[in-house]
């Protein structure tokens, strides 16, 4: 019986791996514009995680993000909002 309070104790502490990251980002098609090591429309993941924060990832999402990364703009994010915290550690596992 004191097992399965354990089990739900360590399926909290879920890590975000690369290969879960990569399912966050295609699943919001972050690939679209953004690359683990070459820049594309965006900035890379690596380049990004070196300079966020996850209120910075959150900001971006909600509001979009103009000139900090470049001349392209990137337009609002709102359905993925919600999951910004999973987001930026998504990006914080290219560093």
């Amino acid at each position: 019986m004191r097992t399965l309070p354990l089990v739900f104790a360590l399926a909290a502490l879920t890590v975000v791996t690369p290969l879960h990251a990569e399912d966050i980002l295609a699943k919001y098609k972050c690939n679209s514009c953004h690359d683990a090591k070459a820049k594309k429309i965006g900035p890379t993941y690596k380049d990004m995680a070196a300079k966020i924060t996850e209120a910075d990832m959150k900001t971006a999402l909600e509001k979009g993000v103009k000139g900090k990364w470049g001349k392209v703009a990137m337009p609002p994010q709102p359905k993925a909002v919600a999951e910004a915290a999973a987001l930026t550690k998504a990006v914080l596992a290219h560093k």
